[in-house]
């Protein structure tokens, strides 16, 4: 790694940690303490457009974590989900998980996921991708069904759903990158590591 720095990941975010680990990456966990929010509701006070509100989510987060450590390469991630020319955040409940995936069922939405790279307390690289789900019109016995098995843990994802679980059961077809998908555009965050030295070459 470049000049023996260490590469954090300012992310709580279990899926992102463990793309990350399965690709070889060594790095550390170190949650960025934002008020993502606030962040949110000054985006669209602006009326910014769902890219660059998870483009500020993503940098926010990454510059946070690098001011307390600015000789490490400090990763940033933010996704957002766009159905009618709506932005959905994170289900408060299972009960509200329910009601977002009955509005989704049956049609098409857009996942945005963002990653910023900062170093120095500057922000070194920045990149967004959107993905497209097909949800499949399945029944309400299926929902049912899928709502007990996941439990609580669906409020931690937004639109009620994990790609890496049983949430793949309610799409038909995604359109772009999985890993995008998953919350982390993990090729181009990888070339952008190695470009720098970060991680082997």
């Amino acid at each position: 790694m470049n000049n023996a720095a260490t590469l954090v990941l300012a992310s709580a975010s279990l899926v992102r940690a463990r793309a990350l680990k399965n690709a070889g990456v060594v790095f550390e966990i170190d949650p960025s303490d934002v008020d993502e929010n606030l962040i949110k509701q000054a985006m669209n006070a602006r009326q910014a457009s769902p890219k660059n509100v998870a483009s500020e989510l993503a940098a926010c987060k990454a510059l946070a974590v690098s001011r307390r450590r600015p000789d490490d390469w400090i990763i940033g991630a933010d996704q957002v989900l766009v159905f009618d020319n709506t932005i959905f955040d994170k289900p408060p409940s299972v009960r509200e998980a329910a009601s977002d995936l009955r509005r989704l069922r049956g049609h098409s939405h857009d996942l945005i996921s963002a990653v910023c790279v900062a170093h120095g307390r500057q922000p070194e690289w920045h990149y967004a991708e959107a993905v497209k789900l097909h949800m499949r019109n399945f029944s309400d016995r299926f929902l049912e069904s899928y709502l007990s098995e996941t439990g609580e843990t669906i409020v931690n994802s937004v639109g009620a759903y994990c790609l890496e679980g049983l949430g793949a059961q309610l799409f038909s077809r995604i359109e772009g990158d999985y890993f995008a998908a998953l919350g982390l555009p993990l090729m181009p965050l990888l070339s952008f590591l190695r470009s720098q030295s970060v991680i082997a070459t």
